[in-house]
């Protein structure tokens, strides 16, 4: 990430500090409500290891335990992983075929912890493409964690940003041409109705993996006005402390959504 002098003495501040009085500090200010993270870097932590790709996603399932036990922790609301997006279909054929097998092993396992962590599970993206096994079991975790009321976690599969903007244009066009909508009275507070995203907040904060400096076709409309931190971590060696240095940077921003 960049950061100006000021800022970067900050950070290495912060980084001293033991991973519990860190975390003391954070949970001391108003933290996020909605965190988004864009996942990156398994493959690359697998190579720079000698070690096939897959077993980077494997390492990544891992990091993904410990970032929703910190965020609920940390009393987040609102989690959103992008595990799968739209484009990620052009990848090498095996891969893309692992990739769905180990989410089709791993979300029935995740079922006893979302539970004991109360932790309410939810999808967006077109279910269009996810085969059947992963889309049953998928729908099985989101029905049986409905009435769980505390961290939302969304899983962004077979996601595009563009592509849910195109859904939520279709959605209205429908509604005006079946009589139920005046063009006029499309705002954005109905564009965002209409996006897979109803009814949750947008992101505060968006946390990116791997130092790439890229929103990579995510949550485009949401992170209109979202604080961005970008790391140099990879997704797999990412970790509570991490979420937690990312909170606290956050909690240092001004956040003026245009306004003086």
């Amino acid at each position: 990430m960049a950061f100006t002098p000021a800022s970067r003495a900050a950070v290495t501040d912060l980084s001293r500090l033991p991973e519990d009085e860190l975390r003391m500090r954070v949970l001391a200010r108003p933290r996020p409500r909605h965190i988004a993270i864009i996942m990156d870097g398994n493959g690359r932590w697998a190579t720079r290891r000698g070690l096939p790709r897959v077993a980077g996603h494997h390492q990544g399932v891992k990091a993904v335990r410990e970032t929703v036990r910190a965020a609920g922790e940390l009393g987040v609301e609102y989690l959103t992983l992008y595990a799968f997006s739209s484009e990620n279909w052009r990848r090498p054929e095996n891969e893309v075929s692992f990739l769905m097998t180990l989410l089709e092993r791993t979300i029935d396992g995740e079922l006893p912890d979302l539970q004991a962590k109360n932790v309410r599970f939810r999808v967006i993206g077109r279910p269009d493409g996810i085969p059947a096994g992963v889309r049953r079991r998928v729908d099985h975790v989101v029905a049986e964690t409905a009435a769980n009321t505390g961290l939302t976690l969304v899983l962004a599969l077979n996601y595009g940003g563009r592509d849910e903007l195109v859904d939520a244009v279709r959605r209205l066009a429908e509604e005006v041409r079946g009589g139920a909508r005046d063009p006029g009275e499309i705002d954005e507070a109905a564009v965002s109705r209409a996006l897979y995203t109803d009814g949750m907040p947008d992101p505060d904060l968006l946390i990116r993996t791997s130092g790439e400096m890229r929103v990579s076709n995510f949550l485009l409309w949401q992170i209109a006005y979202t604080e961005l931190w970008v790391t140099p971590t990879l997704w797999p060696d990412f970790g509570g402390r991490d979420l937690c240095m990312a909170v606290a940077d956050y909690q240092r921003r001004d956040r003026r959504f245009g306004r003086v």
